[in-house]
């Protein structure tokens, strides 16, 4: 019998067809042909993986700690299961012994110990879709009882049974679905609700976040991101009314139930660049939005970038903690913005607390003044995309701030970087937002190759390199205690879960899903 010990370390491909080898009677990659088995569900359990970051405060700490800076060198791949698709962004669920996983319009669910395919939903791709939607991009799904919600490439949002994949229900989330809509998010639950939002920002379109009845589809709320004529946040569009304004919400939001607020992102305005017809701050881009959760009215906004000029969209994660700040007991969101500065707010009413440059080079605006308004000295200055989309993490054993950054300037007017691209896995001290370690990352920066981190109680933080290598590090130090090398590009965030007793890890690279554990 062939074993693991014959593999070439990091050769993905030859390991997708030893594990077929392993298991060829029962798996068999993309497309199941076994009996699946039974999937059954009870309460939720303590090491489930039960929405896109894990927790719905959307923090990526994890109080499991089985694996530990101890052990954490003896790490082992438990399987693979390869995709079609390359560019895998999903963010694996884990709940009652599978894994749901998503690559274009498709959704998978995994035996948590094998890896093998237990129920396999698929549909073509949309016609005349644009962005992301249109490569197949798809962070993940959500679970509530007896069903897997899912959204479509062209924004329909579906409940699938999750025993076995079939289709119950799907409801068309745009209301103009002439205008570029796509789907890309993975959706959120909140009580009954199941919350998503849509795509297409950078093609004109006009953005909002909708919730929907778990049980029918049926629309409970919509809350639009960028205003008509007559509605509040109009006065800060002086040009034309903006019909396909932007303010897409393709990132998944984070939910206080203490005082039942949702907090959700909003990307770039409509012309990207082009503001001839566009004065003013442009009402509700590149914002988080603190919406009452039942009824999606507006309890509060704050706007990163007013009028923006250069694709900052603030669709970033928005990570709530109650920790101690500043000598109080206080109720935060933290946000590392893709304009380059680290933010604060108290997440109750809103107030700014904190915004300082997690970059050494920041020259578009010189400061964020007391009003909470940037000082802008130059609209098109750097950086260029210093943070994204990818999962960050706070841990109350450390009191610091874990995400990627990316040190890159583009100059004018070519266009082209006029320094270095390179990126970093950071630490930052939430109350300075002074960055306590570093850790560079190999291989020239890439736009697309954004991948996010998973703290853990084990004192780890688990991140994957966009380059190609999956790895851990101290919390405390940044010394790397663990790496595993994909050689793929990494686009996506890791996960951690149990089964049977025992920790696992798990993530998507390139076309693969893979699965760790001691």
């Amino acid at each position: 019998m062939p074993s693991f010990s014959d593999l070439p370390a990091g050769d993905l491909t030859s390991l997708a067809k030893f594990v077929r080898r392993l298991n060829k009677d029962n798996f068999t990659g993309p497309v199941t042909s076994v009996e699946p088995r039974k999937i059954t569900w009870g309460a939720p359990q303590p090491g489930d993986w039960l929405t896109y970051n894990g927790d719905i405060s959307g923090n990526r700490y994890s109080p499991l700690k089985q694996i530990s800076t101890v052990n954490v060198a003896s790490l082992k791949l438990k399987w693979v299961f390869p995709m079609s698709y390359f560019g895998l962004e999903t963010t694996p669920l884990a709940a009652d012994g599978a894994i749901y996983v998503t690559g274009p319009n498709e959704v998978f669910t995994l035996d948590a110990l094998t890896g093998n395919a237990l129920w396999h939903y698929s549909r073509p791709p949309s016609p005349g879709l644009v962005g992301d939607a249109k490569l197949g991009t798809n962070r993940g799904v959500a679970i509530l009882r007896d069903k897997v919600f899912f959204v479509t490439d062209n924004a329909h949002l579906l409940a699938l049974d999750r025993s076995n994949g079939k289709l119950l229900w799907e409801t068309p989330m745009p209301v103009d679905e002439h205008q570029p809509y796509g789907g890309t998010v993975a959706p959120l639950i909140v009580g009954d609700t199941v919350i998503a939002g849509v795509a297409g920002g950078d093609h004109g379109m006009r953005g909002f976040v909708a919730a929907y009845g778990a049980d029918t589809g049926a629309l409970v709320w919509r809350h639009w991101t960028v205003p008509r004529r007559g509605e509040r946040g109009i006065e800060t569009w002086r040009g034309k009314e903006p019909i396909g304004g932007g303010g897409s919400t393709w990132l998944t939001g984070s939910y206080d139930p203490l005082s039942d607020t949702l907090y959700w992102a909003t990307c770039n305005p409509w012309p990207d660049g082009d503001d001839r017809d566009r004065p003013g701050d442009n009402l509700y881009t590149n914002c988080v939005l603190a919406l009452n959760a039942k009824t999606g009215d507006l309890k509060w906004h704050y706007q990163f970038t007013p009028h923006d000029l250069k694709d900052r969209d603030a669709t970033e994660p928005n990570v709530l903690v109650d920790t101690v700040y500043r000598g109080k007991l206080s109720r935060l969101l933290l946000h590392a913005d893709r304009n380059g500065f680290f933010y604060v707010l108290d997440r109750t009413t809103g107030e700014l607390l904190l915004a300082k440059p997690f970059l050494r080079r920041v020259d578009w605006a010189s400061s964020i003044g007391p009003d909470g308004r940037p000082v802008v000295t130059d609209p098109r200055g750097c950086p260029s995309d210093a943070a994204n989309w990818d999962s960050t993490a706070f841990s109350p054993d450390t009191h610091l701030y874990y995400f990627m950054a990316l040190e890159e300037c583009v100059g004018k007017p070519t266009g082209y970087p006029d320094q270095t691209g390179q990126r970093f896995l950071r630490a930052v001290n939430i109350e300075t937002a002074e960055i306590v370690w570093e850790v560079p990352q190999p291989g020239p920066a890439r736009a697309k190759t954004w991948s996010g981190v998973l703290a853990t109680a084990g004192g780890l933080i688990f991140y994957g390199q966009p380059n190609g290598g999956f790895s851990a590090v101290d919390q405390r130090t940044g010394k790397t205690l663990w790496h595993f090398p994909t050689n793929v590009r990494m686009k996506a965030s890791p996960i951690t879960f149990t089964y049977g007793g025992h920790q696992y890890i798990a993530v998507a690279a390139g076309p693969n899903i893979l699965c760790f554990g001691l």
